[in-house]
């Protein structure tokens, strides 16, 4: 054994992904999930500015 066997061992090196082909059906679906994503945030940056729908704090009974 020489003095370079110790130590943390590098990982194996994954096998890059092949690049699928894309049928229409596919980039139908890509571009309507983006779409759905870009307006979802469009709709969080609207509701940011107002405030609390539910402005009552605690309700209280009439009894006492």
């Amino acid at each position: 054994m020489t003095g370079r066997d110790g130590g943390k061992k590098k990982p194996l090196k994954a096998p890059k992904k092949q690049d699928k082909e894309l049928d229409e059906t596919d980039l139908a679906a890509k571009n309507k999930a983006k779409a759905d994503a870009k307006a979802l945030k469009e709709m969080q940056a609207k509701a940011k500015g107002k405030g609390p729908l539910a402005s009552g704090g605690i309700k209280k009974s009439g009894k006492k």
